[in-house]
């Protein structure tokens, strides 16, 4: 099983319910095959949640989904030890997060205390509970999802879970005809919540998604790679308009996804378009702006690209 034949069955399937999303299916892919978690940002009603429930489906594997809010407490995301009074002792009561995609919808409107609930889950593949570790199952992944505009009651993500996210994805509305077939699938009965109605099939396996990972590790890459890669992070550090640049962390990231994005191509090496293709949802997340150029109207993704531009690729 390929990695690239696989993507191609998994696009397909998720296009009976997603239309006019194909660039950001194929980033949540390269995540998914380099085993990452995703933040996806886009306003309310461009179908997060749905493209992550149909990817999830493909994959044959356990959803999860948790609603965060102010009054949201850890023990509601990771579990807790209940006392049974049958047997005089505790047992474990798993929380929602004991799955293998969990969407974590809303995530900037619960308090740091719950936030920091899904640090070690999403480092460690695992959580503690009353001193007592518990792996989740593989594979684990996480899609966490925010609001762009609405910032009244939120609390903004530090930059330590930032940088548990492998990508940022900006989640934009659909161009004008695949806005125009949701309409006509809509009128022709499509009902999101059953995903069944639609026809979407399993493709692959948790245990055959763990082997196409373990092939994306294999992808060659050369050392001219190596150092654009390194070039591009090193970039953020220096640049004028950047207050925090890239860590070493960004790079392996950066690295990660080009692999996997050769991958999904059918190539077994990283060319740099790989590298420049990727570089905005790896980076974009966590690179802090200075004060005076968000003053002047700049942005992360803007000084992005101009960084990108300065850099010589190799050939």
């Amino acid at each position: 099983m390929s990695v690239e034949t696989t993507s191609q069955s998994i696009r397909t399937e998720v296009s009976k319910v997603i239309s006019g999303q194909d660039a950001i299916i194929e980033q949540i892919l390269v995540a998914i095959l380099a085993n990452g978690h995703v933040l996806l940002e886009g306003v309310p009603g461009v179908a997060k949640t749905l493209m992550v429930r149909a990817l999830a489906r493909t994959l044959s594997m356990q959803y999860g989904r948790i609603q965060f809010t102010p009054d949201l407490m850890p023990s509601d995301v990771i579990g807790t030890s209940i006392f049974n009074p049958k047997t005089s002792d505790f047992e474990l009561r798993k929380g929602p997060i004991f799955v293998n995609v969990l969407l974590a919808d809303e995530i900037n409107r619960t308090p740091p205390k719950t936030q920091a609930a899904l640090l070690e889950s999403m480092e460690e593949r695992r959580v503690t509970i009353d001193g007592e570790a518990h792996p989740l199952p593989p594979p684990f992944l996480v899609f966490a999802t925010q609001n762009p505009l609405d910032f009244e009651g939120t609390y903004p993500l530090p930059e330590a879970q930032l940088d548990r996210f492998l990508l940022k994805v900006l989640v934009d509305y659909p161009g004008d005809a695949a806005e125009i077939d949701v309409l006509r699938r809509h009128h022709q009965g499509f009902r999101p919540q059953s995903l069944e109605d639609a026809g979407i099939q399993e493709v692959v396996s948790p245990e055959q998604l763990l082997d196409l990972q373990r092939q994306v590790q294999k992808i060659t890459v050369e050392d001219k790679v190596f150092s654009y890669i390194y070039d591009i992070v090193k970039a953020t550090r220096n640049s004028n308009d950047v207050l925090v640049g890239a860590s070493p962390r960004a790079g392996i990231a950066l690295l990660n996804c080009s692999k996997a994005i050769a991958a999904l191509r059918g190539r077994e090496f990283v060319i740099p378009d790989d590298v420049k293709e990727l570089a905005l949802p790896v980076l974009r997340h966590r690179v802090i702006l200075r004060p005076e150029a968000e003053v002047e109207g700049l942005t992360i993704d803007r000084v992005l690209t101009g960084l990108l531009a300065a850099q010589p690729v190799p050939r």
